[in-house]
C-alpha cells in the first residue's frame, strides 16, 4: 500500500505539468505573454507567463476555454481538444467572428471592431482559393478595387478614383512607391508572386498620417510568408503547379520552410510563363470588330520584318506573352524573449514585356510600331526588421525596419519600316529607415499612444541612347550609327528625400466607443539636373523643390449594440510631386510631356461614414461605406508653355513625332465621392458568401470636367460550399457602361480613344466614341483535398466567353479560361 502511495506522489508533478498549456503565435511559433485565459462559465481566469505557459488544471475536461489577447483574434476551444493538440494553442489574427480580425496595416495590431476606416483583408486561404495569375489579378478580387491593364504583364489598381502614384503600395512594412511612380497607369503591383503572400490588407481613403505622401486613395499592403520556430526541428516542403488554357500559362512554385528552436527559414522560388492572351468571342456589346487584332508585328530583338503580319486568329492578342521569376528568402531569429529579428530578401525579374496597346496603335492604315516593349522589370529588396517588446514606460513594443531597394526599368521602341531603335533605361536606388512604436497608457491597453518616424532617400539615374540596325533579310546582325535620344528623366541625375514623424492616440471612451486620432509632419526634398539639351531646351537645368505638410485623422467607432458598429472618419492627405511629376519627358498620342519645375503638392480632405451590421454570432456582416474627398491643387496633365511657346503656338519634335506641349500642372479644386455596399460571412456551417457593389464619381470644380481614373459602377457576388475535403464556388462579376461624356479627354489616361468607334467622321471625340460597354461574367471554382499532402483545384472563368475590356484598359480581358492547380505539402 505504501508503494502505491509513493507512486501517486511521484506522478503528481507530471499530472500537474500535463495541465500546462503553451500559447504561441501561429505565424512565428513564438510564445505569447499576457494572454488572458478564462472559462466560458467564468469560474476560472488566468494569464500566460513570459514563456506563454498557463496552468489550466482547475478546468473541467468538457468546458470551453477562451484565449484573449489585444493583438490576436479571440479563440474558444474545449479543454479536451487542447489535450489532443499536445497542450499547445495557436493564436492567429484571423477569426470567423469578423469583428475580431486583427489588422497589421496600421503599424500596430488593431482589431476591426476598433478601426473606423474601411479595410479589406485577403488571407492565405483566400489567395489560394482565388488562384490569381498575378498579384494585380489578386487585387481585382477585393471589394472596391478596379484594376486597369495596358498589357498582360501589368495591372494598375484604382481605389476610390485614385490610381498609380496616388495609391501607396507597401510590402512587409517597406514602401514600394518610389520617385518615378507616375501619374497614369503603373504596372509595379505584379512584382511579387501571389503564392509567396501570407495576406494582403487594404485601407481605403487617405492614410497619410501612418504612411506619408502618396496614400491619397488608400494603402495596399502585401505581407509575404514568414517562417516559424519549432520545439523540434521541422522541415516542410510545398509545391504549387498551375496550368491555364486562355494564355497557356504555366506557373511552378517551390517552397521550403525550416523551423528550429533558435531560428527559422523560408525559401520560395516562383516561375510563371504566359503565352499570348486570347480574348472572348461572344460580343454581346454589338461591336463586332472592337478589340480584334487583324495584324501584328513579328519584330523582336533579333528578328526584322518591314511590314505587319496578318493574324490568323484575330481573337488572339499577339505580343502579350512574357515570363516572370520571383525569389523570396526570409529568416526569423528570436534574439531573446522580447526581441526578434527578421531578414527579408526578395528579387523579382521578368522577360521583356510587350506594351500591347502601343504595339496595336495605328499610324494611318498600318501599325505605328515594330517594337515597343519594357525591358526586364527588376525589383530587389533587402530588409532587416527588428521587433522589440521592452515593456517600458516610453515604448511597450516597436519595430525598426531598414531597407534597400533597387528597381530597374527600361523602354525599347522602334517604328515600323524604321531601322532606328531607341533605348531608355532607369535605375532607382531606395534607402529607407522606419521606426514604429506603441505605448499603452493603461494596463488593459484601452488607452494607447503610437508614434514613429520615417526616412526615405531615392537616387534616380536615367539614360537614353539609340542604335541604327544593320539587317540581312530578316536577321538583325548588328548596329551602325549611334543616335541621340531624349532621356525620360533628368540625365544629370535626380534625388528625392522624405523625412517624417507621426503621433497617434487611441482610447476606448467606454465599452461602446473608440476614438482614434493622429497627426504627421512630412518634409520632402527633390533635386534634379539636365545635361543634354539637344532635343529640348529647358528654362532651368538644375532644380530643387522643398515641400512640407501636416496631415491629421480623427476616427470614431460606436457600437450601440453587440451586432452593430457605426464608423466615421475625417482625414487629410497629401502627395508631394516626385521626379516623374516634375521631370518626365515623353511623347504619346500626339502630346509631348515636358518638365514643370513649379509643380506643388496636391492635398486631399476626406469624410467617411460606415455601418457594419453583424449576424450569426458575428460570423456574417453587411456593410455600407460612403465618402466624400476634396482635392485641393490637384495635379493634371494639360496644355503648357515652354520657353514662351505654348501648345497653341508650336510643337516639339521627339522620337520623330511632332507633339503638342503638355505638362503636369496644379489646378484648383476637385471632388470624388462614392460608396461601397458589401456583405460577407457564413450562411451555415458549410455555405459562405460575399459580394459588393461600388459606385464612384469625380469631377473638377474649376473646369467642370470628369476626373481621370473614375471607374463605372461595378460589383461581384460569390457563394461557396465547403466541407472537410471538397469546396465548390461560383462568382458573378458585372460592370456597367461608362458613357463617353464621363471620360476625361484632357489627360488621355482614360484611353477613351480605345473604346468602340460609333461615328468615324465626327470631329468631337464625344460624338466619335461610344465609351466603355457594360459586361457580365460567370465563373466556377472547386477544390478537393485528398489528404494533408495533396490538393487539386479547378476553375472556369468567363464561362460564356464574353468579350470585354476593363475600364481604361488597352488590352481585352481573358475569354473563357480553364485553370487547374496541384498543391502538394510534405
Amino acid at each position: 500500500m505504501r508503494t502505491i502511495g509513493y507512486f501517486i506522489l511521484f506522478l503528481i508533478p507530471f499530472l500537474s505539468f500535463a495541465q500546462e498549456v503553451k500559447v504561441v503565435d501561429k505565424e512565428t511559433g513564438k510564445p505569447i505573454n499576457n494572454v488572458t485565459v478564462f472559462t466560458e462559465k467564468l469560474y476560472f481566469n488566468s494569464s500566460t507567463n513570459s514563456k506563454g505557459i498557463v496552468d489550466i488544471s482547475p478546468v473541467k475536461a468538457q468546458d470551453i476555454l477562451i484565449f484573449s489577447h489585444i493583438s490576436y483574434a479571440l479563440k474558444s476551444i474545449e479543454k479536451g481538444t487542447i489535450k489532443n493538440e499536445k497542450f499547445t494553442v495557436y493564436l492567429t489574427k484571423q477569426s470567423e467572428q469578423l469583428d475580431e480580425v486583427v489588422l497589421s496595416v496600421f503599424k500596430g495590431d488593431a482589431k476591426t471592431n476598433r478601426v473606423a476606416e474601411r479595410v479589406a483583408v485577403l488571407t492565405s486561404k483566400d489567395i489560394e482559393k482565388l488562384s490569381p495569375q498575378t498579384s494585380a489579378d489578386l487585387l481585382a478580387a477585393i471589394p472596391g478595387i478596379k484594376v486597369q491593364k495596358s498589357q498582360m504583364g501589368g495591372g494598375s489598381p484604382v481605389i476610390r478614383g485614385m490610381e498609380s502614384n496616388r495609391v501607396l503600395l507597401v510590402i512587409d512594412g517597406v514602401r514600394m512607391n518610389n520617385a518615378i511612380y507616375r501619374k497614369g497607369h503603373l504596372q509595379n503591383a505584379i512584382t511579387v508572386a501571389p503564392n509567396q503572400l501570407d495576406k494582403t490588407e487594404i485601407v481605403f481613403g487617405p492614410s497619410s498620417v501612418i504612411y506619408g505622401s502618396d496614400a491619397l486613395g488608400g494603402v495596399i499592403h502585401y505581407y509575404t510568408k514568414t517562417p516559424k520556430i519549432a520545439e523540434n526541428t521541422k522541415v516542410t516542403t510545398s509545391f504549387f503547379n498551375r496550368y491555364s488554357s486562355i494564355n497557356n500559362e504555366i506557373t511552378n512554385n517551390a517552397s521550403v520552410e525550416i523551423g528550429t528552436k533558435k531560428w527559422a527559414s523560408f525559401t520560395s522560388v516562383s516561375y510563371s510563363d504566359f503565352g499570348d492572351l486570347k480574348m472572348g468571342k461572344n460580343r454581346s456589346h454589338g461591336f463586332n470588330d472592337w478589340g480584334k487584332v487583324f495584324e501584328y508585328s513579328e519584330n523582336s530583338n533579333n528578328f526584322y520584318a518591314a511590314t505587319a503580319t496578318v493574324n490568323p486568329d484575330e481573337n488572339i492578342q499577339r505580343n502579350t506573352g512574357y515570363n516572370q521569376t520571383d525569389l523570396l528568402q526570409k529568416f526569423f531569429i528570436p534574439l531573446s524573449e522580447k526581441t526578434d529579428l527578421k531578414l527579408n530578401f526578395q528579387y523579382s525579374t521578368s522577360s521583356d514585356i510587350p506594351r500591347f496597346d502601343r504595339l496595336d496603335e495605328k499610324s494611318g492604315e498600318t501599325l505605328k510600331f515594330a517594337e515597343w516593349y519594357y525591358g526586364p522589370q527588376q525589383r530587389l529588396l533587402i530588409s532587416p526588421q527588428l521587433n522589440i517588446n521592452p515593456e517600458k514606460s516610453w515604448v511597450d513594443k516597436g519595430t525598426f525596419t531598414l531597407a534597400y531597394q533597387n528597381i530597374k526599368e527600361s523602354r525599347i521602341q522602334r517604328k515600323l519600316e524604321s531601322l532606328e531603335r531607341s533605348y531608355r533605361e532607369e535605375n532607382v536606388d531606395v534607402f529607407s529607415f522606419n521606426g514604429d512604436f506603441m505605448v499603452p497608457v493603461t494596463k488593459n491597453e484601452n488607452k494607447a499612444f503610437t508614434y514613429g518616424f520615417e526616412f526615405l532617400y531615392n537616387d534616380v539615374s536615367s539614360d537614353a541612347y539609340g542604335r541604327t540596325l544593320v539587317v540581312s533579310g530578316n536577321d538583325i546582325i548588328g548596329f551602325s550609327d549611334n543616335l541621340t535620344v531624349q532621356s525620360r528623366y533628368p540625365d544629370g541625375g535626380s534625388s528625392y528625400v522624405s523625412s517624417a514623424a507621426y503621433l497617434g492616440y487611441r482610447q476606448d471612451l467606454n465599452t461602446k466607443s473608440t476614438l482614434n486620432t493622429g497627426v504627421r509632419f512630412t518634409r520632402t526634398n527633390l533635386s534634379a539636373s539636365w545635361i543634354d539639351q539637344t532635343i529640348i531646351i529647358l528654362p532651368e537645368t538644375s532644380i530643387r523643390l522643398d515641400n512640407s505638410a501636416f496631415t491629421a485623422t480623427v476616427g470614431y467607432v460606436y457600437k450601440p449594440t453587440k451586432n452593430l458598429q457605426l464608423n466615421t472618419v475625417l482625414s487629410s492627405g497629401f502627395r508631394s510631386p516626385n521626379i516623374d511629376d516634375v521631370g518626365r519627358i515623353r511623347e504619346k498620342s500626339g502630346n509631348v510631356t515636358v518638365p514643370n519645375i513649379y509643380l506643388k503638392p496636391e492635398f486631399a480632405y476626406s469624410a467617411e461614414i460606415g455601418v457594419q451590421k453583424y449576424f450569426n454570432n458575428r460570423k456574417f456582416r453587411i456593410g455600407f461605406n460612403t465618402y466624400y474627398t476634396l482635392l485641393e491643387h490637384y495635379i493634371v496633365r494639360d496644355d503648357f508653355s515652354l520657353n514662351g511657346t505654348s501648345t497653341n503656338e508650336g510643337q516639339l519634335l521627339i522620337d520623330d513625332e511632332m507633339g503638342n506641349i503638355v505638362a503636369n500642372q496644379n489646378r484648383g479644386n476637385a471632388y470624388i465621392y462614392g460608396y461601397t455596399a458589401s456583405y460577407q460571412g457564413k450562411l451555415s456551417e458549410y455555405i459562405s458568401t460575399n459580394g459588393f457593389v461600388t459606385y464612384t464619381k469625380g469631377r473638377t470644380y474649376d473646369t467642370e470636367e470628369p476626373l481621370s481614373s473614375i471607374p463605372p459602377f461595378f460589383g461581384q457576388f460569390d457563394i461557396n460550399y465547403t466541407n472537410k475535403k471538397f469546396q465548390l464556388g461560383t462568382s458573378f462579376r458585372f460592370n456597367s457602361k461608362k458613357d463617353i461624356s464621363d471620360f476625361n479627354f484632357t489627360e488621355g489616361i482614360d484611353n477613351h480613344d480605345l473604346t468602340p468607334v460609333v461615328n468615324e467622321n465626327a470631329v468631337e471625340d464625344v460624338a466619335k466614341y461610344y465609351g466603355s460597354p457594360s459586361w457580365v461574367t460567370l465563373g466556377f471554382n472547386s477544390s478537393f483535398t485528398f489528404n494533408k499532402n495533396w490538393k487539386l483545384q479547378g476553375m472556369i472563368s468567363n464561362l460564356f466567353d464574353q468579350h470585354f475590356r476593363e475600364f481604361a484598359s488597352g488590352i481585352s480581358a481573358p475569354g473563357r479560361n480553364f485553370s487547374f492547380s496541384l498543391i502538394t505539402v510534405f
